[in-house]
């Protein structure tokens, strides 16, 4: 069964880093787009960022553009969110997700992960 399976999320103070990990089942996943997602409390999922299967191209939400940062690794089966200078809007479950395509939109995504929260205190 294919699985997306994330981690490294936690409590953090307002400021500090984190990296989310989000491992693959399969090899297949290498030619997919891989994205993250977060929901927080009352809202909407809502896209965090994207990298394609290349890794040549990245997408981000404008909130996020410049503290995290998008990766895989040379096997192509785990992404990374590297996420700097967290605040308390980025208090969520954050979510991995797969796309055949290059995508930024949520129903664009056929698999998902679990989720793992993340919870940034002042």
């Amino acid at each position: 069964q294919v699985q997306l399976v994330e981690s490294g999320g936690g409590l953090v103070q307002t400021g500090g880093s984190l990296r989310l990990s989000c491992a693959a089942s399969e090899r297949t996943f290498s030619r997919y787009t891989m994205g993250w997602f977060r929901q927080a409390p009352g809202k909407e999922r809502e896209f965090v960022a994207a990298i394609s299967w290349s890794g040549i191209s990245t997408y981000y939400q404008d909130s996020v553009k410049g503290r995290f940062t998008i990766s895989r690794d040379t096997a192509k089966i785990t992404v990374y969110l590297q996420m700097n200078s967290l605040n308390a809007e980025d208090t969520a479950v954050y979510y991995c997700a797969a796309a055949r395509n290059a995508a930024t939109i949520r129903s664009q995504y056929t698999y998902w992960g679990q989720g793992t929260q993340v919870t940034v205190s002042s």
